[in-house]
């Protein structure tokens, strides 16, 4: 008795030790590639920018220091609103609030060390070597304060409560995460703050798998109103008005809490609404359970947009450069409403906007949220209409109204499915593909999608990239090579070359072989396919930078390389909506197993 309890101790001493010396090797490991992901950041940051020296309106760099220097010198009240000192014309603010707030802080910072960049009016088209250094600094700041954490958060929730041999891929899935190629590209290379509304949502999903649902809403909420769309208001009218149909007024206001403005992480509403709602709908209470949420998005949607929830006209005034008619009944009874009761007046928004649906009017604080008059699609980019253009003239052969129903019809019925598998049955893994399914629906159909845009597939993807490896490989090749035109008219291909071999070298590597599932090797005739599409693309590289087009068809090149993008992203987006729904036949075999035992 006593050797066995001696070997028992033993052995209890050795596991602790296994598990302190796996603990420390994680930490320093990921400590190691915070830092490296911080120096990758820092030599993307010294390549050229959008619209770098090109008066006279360079690009989104300058687009981002005006909205410092707007937000810095005018009050708040007047960021949203045409006047002598604010030309809406010279890339006028057409973010929701939050944005304007991460313009101020940043601002702020800027004034201190370096007030002529952000000098109202004289300002313009400032690019000074220190302006252009502390403007970096912002971006990478933001990385550091927002997405680095997020990251973090999620590696640690995911990987909570598994056994120490699942843990070996932590490290290289947060190096995945970390050191995503194109979100480096448009953010410290390009120019913007997509690690802001994408690090928020990461926080939010993280907050999910832990079972923090009323923390996912208030970071999902912040996150929604960081970042714009491009997709119709129909969707979230249409949506909003089944559910008040249905008599279900809270969860008309969660609906519209999280959709109501057209912001980029909008892309992801659907999954956490339909996870949400079939979380709650198995709760003893529901109502009381999406009550809750609701609230809680509500909340967190005034507190931002406070500073213009003092009158109507202010409210309504918000991001307006179009005028449009106001219905007299909405009208009436927000002013009837508005001084007494700021919950009445955000509910009412809801019926003027189904109101607003039958004549296919806009209540005037969406007109620079949704830029309509741009049409269904601008520049470049691998989703379905801009592709199909080549044989459809789709702004030729359909009105702005007919492509906004034609658009939102499509989009609904892409992410539907996704959406009744989760409320059907909702799942940690399944609303990780939710998330994805959904993006991919926004990605491909929806109004006005940017090359930028694809950045919202592929953040579900690397979440996924121990389950999906595949998945995520195939998607980060195409997704930089979608934005590769756009990274050619911003100098940056030589990050380019080198991101892309990095995420390569990164994906390859013994610890990512180690820690995803083991598969089989795949067919011959599958090897050749890929090896084909591959080849294609390499050439296409090559062709692109050194031929010029032929002069009858000028964007020749750009519109092969979106063909070849958009047949890979529809292909994954079937295959993903497949294999969500495979997850509910695994649940059900489960349950069935349980009752015959």
């Amino acid at each position: 008795m006593e050797n066995r309890r001696e070997r028992k101790a033993m052995k209890d001493e050795s596991d602790d030790a296994r598990s302190w010396l796996v603990h420390w090797g994680t930490a320093a490991s990921s400590m190691f590639i915070v830092v490296f992901a911080l120096f990758v950041r820092v030599a993307v940051s010294l390549h050229p920018y959008s619209g770098a020296g090109n008066a006279p309106k360079y690009g989104d760099y300058e687009a981002q220091r005006h909205w410092m220097e707007i937000t810095l010198n005018l009050p708040a009240r007047e960021w949203y609103h045409n006047s002598s000192t604010n030309d809406l014309s010279y890339w006028g603010l057409d973010y929701p609030p939050l944005t304007a707030y991460q313009s101020y802080a940043h601002a702020l910072f800027l004034r201190f060390f370096h007030p002529d960049s952000v000098a109202l009016f004289t300002s313009r088209g400032h690019e000074s070597s220190f302006g252009k250094l502390l403007m970096r600094w912002t971006v990478l700041s933001s990385d550091v304060l927002l997405f680095f954490p997020a990251a973090l958060y999620f590696i640690s929730v995911y990987y909570s409560g598994r056994r120490s041999g699942l843990k070996d891929g932590m490290s290289w899935h947060l190096a995945l995460i970390l050191l995503s190629p194109c979100l480096i590209l448009i953010d410290h290379g390009h120019f913007q703050y997509n690690c802001i509304s994408l690090g928020l949502t990461i926080g939010a999903v993280a907050a999910i798998l832990s079972k923090n649902e009323l923390v996912a809403c208030v970071l999902f909420s912040l996150a929604l109103n960081h970042k714009q769309v491009e997709f119709s208001p129909w969707y979230c009218y249409a949506l909003a008005s089944i559910l008040f149909i249905s008599c279900i007024v809270t969860l008309i206001m969660y609906w519209m809490g999280l959709c109501f403005f057209l912001q980029m992480s909008a892309y992801f509403a659907p999954a956490f609404f339909s996870h949400l709602l079939g979380k709650c709908l198995r709760c003893r209470n529901p109502l009381l359970e999406v009550s809750k949420l609701g609230l809680v998005v509500l909340g967190t949607f005034t507190l931002i947009w406070w500073p213009y929830l003092y009158s109507v006209d202010a409210f309504l005034g918000v991001n307006a450069r179009v005028e449009f008619l106001l219905f007299p009944l909405s009208s009436y009874l927000l002013s009837l409403l508005i001084n007494n009761n700021t919950w009445s007046m955000l509910l009412l928004l809801l019926i003027r906007g189904v109101l607003t649906l039958a004549t296919d009017g806009r209540p005037i604080v969406f007109s620079r949220l949704a830029p309509f008059e741009r049409g269904i699609y601008e520049d470049y980019v691998a989703n379905f209409w801009c592709t199909t253009s080549v044989l459809i003239k789709w702004k030729k052969l359909f009105t702005t109204k007919s492509l906004k129903l034609i658009s939102f019809s499509a989009t609904v019925s892409t992410f539907l499915p996704s959406m009744v598998q989760q409320i059907r049955a909702p799942s940690d893994q399944g609303f990780l593909y939710a998330l994805l399914n959904s993006s991919f629906a926004f990605y491909l159909f929806s109004f006005q999608v940017h090359e930028k845009s694809i950045l919202l597939p592929l953040l579900p993807a690397s979440l996924l990239a121990m389950e999906e490896p595949l998945v995520y490989r195939w998607l980060t090749y195409f997704a930089l090579f979608s934005m590769y035109p756009l990274l050619c008219r911003d100098h940056l291909i030589l990050p380019y070359v080198a991101l892309s071999t990095l995420s390569i070298i990164l994906y390859y590597s013994p610890a990512g072989r180690q820690g995803t599932r083991e598969r089989s090797s795949p067919p011959l005739w599958k090897v050749l396919v890929i090896s084909l599409i591959i080849l294609c693309s390499i050439v296409l590289h090559i062709v692109y930078l050194t031929f010029q087009p032929p002069e009858r068809y000028p964007f020749l090149f750009e519109a092969v390389i979106m063909l070849l993008c958009f047949s890979q992203f529809a292909l994954l987006t079937i295959y993903t909506n497949m294999k969500q729904w495979t997850l509910l036949d695994c649940s059900a075999g489960m349950e069935k197993e349980k009752k015959l035992l």
